[in-house]
C-alpha cells in the first residue's frame, strides 16, 4: 500500500480485500466501522478501518507508527490486518 500526504494519514485497502474484510466481520455495530489491528513492520496498533465514499475501507496510520517505521506519503510497505473478536475490549 502507499502513504497517502496529509494532516491525517490514511491507506486505502484495495476493493476486493476491503470485500473480504467486510465479510470476515460480519455485522456492524456503532458508526459501523470495522476493528482490527495493524501492523507495519514493528509497529502494532488497534484501530478501525472506516468506509470510503468510493465502496473501500481505509486505514488510519498513527503517527507513532509513521515515525517509528519512517513512514513519508508515497513509501511503499506491508499492511498486515486482524479483524477484531468479540472479545476484545
Amino acid at each position: 500500500m502507499t502513504l497517502v500526504a496529509g494532516s491525517w494519514h490514511f491507506l486505502t485497502v484495495p476493493g476486493e480485500l476491503s470485500e473480504d474484510i467486510t465479510v470476515e466481520a460480519g455485522p456492524r455495530e456503532g458508526f459501523g466501522s470495522i476493528r482490527v489491528e495493524a501492523r507495519i513492520e514493528s509497529s502494532t496498533w488497534r484501530t478501525s478501518l472506516r468506509d470510503a465514499a468510493r465502496g473501500t475501507l481505509v486505514l488510519p496510520v498513527k503517527k507513532p507508527a509513521r515515525r517509528a517505521e519512517d513512514l513519508r506519503a508515497g513509501t511503499m510497505f506491508e499492511v498486515t490486518l486482524e479483524v477484531a473478536t468479540p472479545d476484545w475490549a
